[in-house]
């Protein structure tokens, strides 16, 4: 069960134009047609993105040790605040839980390079149980969000006393490579950013359900992981002496189109569901054409993902947070008892994590 959401907004805020601005310095020497592909920065519907630096410092060319050293001080510093928030969040909480009453933490991230990993960190900062289980999941990209509810969920089917924290940290801005002048690179630039949440799950028998303030708490029913065979090269990273190189494949709202369109209708016929019969679908917004093919490949009305659409405009892609910020916005806009949520994030593998949730009344 999803008791709480925290989040915490980085220190700064970069206007779409600026972005726009920022890569045809960046690339306009190395593009004949920089003019004609800047335009990909209005179609991402991206009006505001929130970064770890500010813009002069990408320009400088930082090594990839200086950013991965950045990484590690900064995602315990932002995941802190991320997990102050969840536990003591008054829309979600009556009252504040304390670090020592989690007994497990996930730490998803695909951004950055840490041993030991940064919850272990985190640990040493918040007042958490030293016997409190680590769970770090790495290289999940945009599915991290989703498969993370997952695992947590399974954890808590099997201790059903028990409340678990789910991290999810991307700071994406920090593997932006200054001499990579790659479409897909110049691509990145126009969709990620870099953001942090927090979520507290809990079995159904924990104690801390009783401090919950919503009038129905969403259930996590079923989830289904789906990974297709040899197709490493449509979402990822390349590494080099440079840092992580990104691998962004313009074939994915396609694969939106023809792989997933089937999985996800498996997954709802093993539920004994329809698409019609979904009442949100909680997509994480890798853009708007993954959207649009969401849409076009289930059924579905425009409006169904236009929370997805809002996050994705006041956030860009902070790739495995961006689906926690669309359940929180759900959350907060209010859900009816008895409905039902199809979540879905696609990411490296390239796979995608779908959970089926529930909200039920007085959990």
């Amino acid at each position: 069960m999803i008791l709480s959401i925290g989040k915490h907004l980085l220190p700064h805020c970069l206007h779409q134009s600026d972005a726009a601005a920022f890569a045809k310095k960046q690339f306009g020497d190395h593009f004949r047609d920089i003019d004609r592909l800047l335009p990909v920065f209005q179609s991402a519907e991206i009006d505001t993105r929130y970064f770890a630096m500010p813009l002069d410092w990408y320009s400088s060319g930082p090594t990839f040790e200086e950013k991965n050293e950045r990484y590690i001080s900064l995602s315990v510093e932002y995941a802190a605040e991320a997990i102050k928030d969840c536990l003591n969040n008054s829309f979600y909480l009556d009252t504040e839980i304390e670090c020592s009453e989690v007994s497990a933490i996930y730490y998803v991230s695909t951004t950055g390079i840490s041993t030991p990993s940064i919850e272990a960190r985190i640990m040493n900062v918040l007042p958490f149980s030293p016997h409190t289980k680590r769970i770090p999941i790495w290289g999940l990209g945009c599915a991290g969000g989703a498969s993370g509810l997952s695992r947590a969920n399974e954890y808590c089917t099997a201790h059903p006393e028990e409340a678990v924290l789910v991290i999810n940290l991307e700071l994406c801005s920090l593997t932006f490579q200054h001499g990579d002048y790659s479409k897909s690179n110049l691509i990145g630039t126009a969709l990620f950013a870099d953001g942090v949440s927090c979520v507290l799950v809990t079995g159904e028998k924990s104690p801390l359900l009783q401090h919950s303030k919503m009038k129905n708490v969403p259930t996590i029913i079923s989830a289904q992981s789906t990974l297709m065979k040899d197709s490493e090269d449509v979402m990822g990273w390349e590494v080099s002496n440079e840092g992580l190189h990104v691998v962004f494949s313009k074939s994915i709202p396609s694969i939106v189109s023809t792989w997933l369109e089937p999985n996800v209708k498996g997954f709802l016929t093993s539920q004994n569901k329809v698409p019609d019969e979904i009442d949100y679908f909680i997509a994480h917004p890798g853009g708007t054409k993954v959207l649009t093919a969401y849409e076009e490949a289930l059924g579905l009305d425009k409006s169904m993902t236009a929370i997805s659409r809002e996050v994705l405009r006041h956030y860009g892609n902070m790739s495995s947070v961006t689906v926690i910020y669309v359940l929180d916005q759900f959350l907060r806009s209010g859900c009816e008892t008895g409905a039902t949520g199809l979540m879905a994030a696609l990411g490296p593998g390239f796979c995608s994590e779908l959970l089926l949730l529930e909200w039920k009344e007085g959990a």
